[in-house]
């Protein structure tokens, strides 16, 4: 008997390909992730049009070829890339595919502008302070205090949420399956409690009128009309709130272990990137050019 073809969401697969695609994206804990490597492995499959075990290394090249021509963006590339090289390992490890031929496929290199992206401490302020709802107020204040990534902030149930003396602690269930411990300071803890009221350990911290969750879209409304508020016109998302406060852990003397545990980061190298990435800072402040001048 032939293969059967399935659909999961509209990427066309072989019935066994069907299986390992979705082991692989039950793997990815952040539905975020889950959402951009569906969508990252149908743009794979549309232009093979062949099952996984068919695939080689000259197909992977040419869609790798295809997203330039399409014109993404080079870390948008990287991210697809790097999605396509996660499900043929995965598919390897767990013996669907006798080779990787993903293994020799190249990242492409793309920009870092992660300077670029991290909001000035005055400027956190003034995005907070201004805020004019309460509950949106808290939400920005907790994204930078916290370090919270938005699907985190987003899914906070009033049980993550719990007194520690004078402070209050919230406990995330983080990218990877990390969970962390997180304290927040007195006047954060007071404002975050305050919101709780009546509602149950089971309902989320942050909700629509309706009920519901906050979405990451309504949250960067939200994070947008207050930067517009505080006179910034730069295009802010909540994850820059995040970078801001690595970055600002790290200028006051953080321990950079510390920062890591707080953010959920895999390894140090992940959060040491914020080390090099201070605009206000360049180490030609230590330099004496007039000396080279006539």
């Amino acid at each position: 008997m032939g293969m059967r073809e399935h659909t999961i969401k509209g990427v066309m697969t072989s019935s066994p390909d069907t299986e390992i695609l979705a082991l692989w994206l039950d793997r990815q804990p952040s539905p975020h992730t889950r959402s951009c490597y569906l969508r990252d492995s149908g743009r794979l499959f549309a232009h093979v049009a062949k099952p996984l075990g068919r695939i080689n290394l000259s197909d992977l090249q040419s869609f790798a070829q295809s997203l330039i021509d399409a014109g993404l963006a080079p870390i948008s590339r990287a991210r697809t890339i790097a999605a396509t090289k996660s499900l043929f390992a995965f598919s390897h490890r767990m013996r669907h595919l006798a080779e990787n031929p993903a293994l020799e496929l190249a990242l492409p290199a793309y920009e870092n502008r992660l300077a670029e992206r991290i909001v000035g401490e005055e400027d956190v302020r003034r995005i907070v302070a201004g805020e004019p709802g309460t509950r949106n107020r808290i939400l920005l204040n907790l994204l930078y205090t916290a370090g919270l990534r938005v699907s985190e902030a987003c899914q906070l149930r009033w049980r993550n949420v719990a007194a520690r003396g004078t402070v209050g602690q919230i406990t995330v269930f983080g990218k990877n399956g990390r969970t962390r411990a997180i304290l927040l300071p007195p006047d954060l803890w007071m404002e975050l409690a305050g919101l709780r009221q009546e509602r149950g350990l089971e309902e989320h911290v942050f909700q629509s009128r309706g009920g519901k969750p906050l979405d990451r879209g309504r949250v960067r409304m939200i994070l947008l009309g207050a930067a517009q508020r505080a006179g910034i016109n730069s295009p802010v998302s909540p994850h820059w709130l995040r970078h801001a406060h690595a970055s600002h852990a790290l200028d006051h003397g953080a321990p950079i272990h510390l920062v890591q545990a707080t953010l959920g980061h895999s390894s140090v190298s992940t959060t040491s990137r914020y080390l090099h990435a201070r605009p206000g800072d360049s180490s030609s402040r230590f330099l004496a050019p007039g000396r080279f001048l006539p």
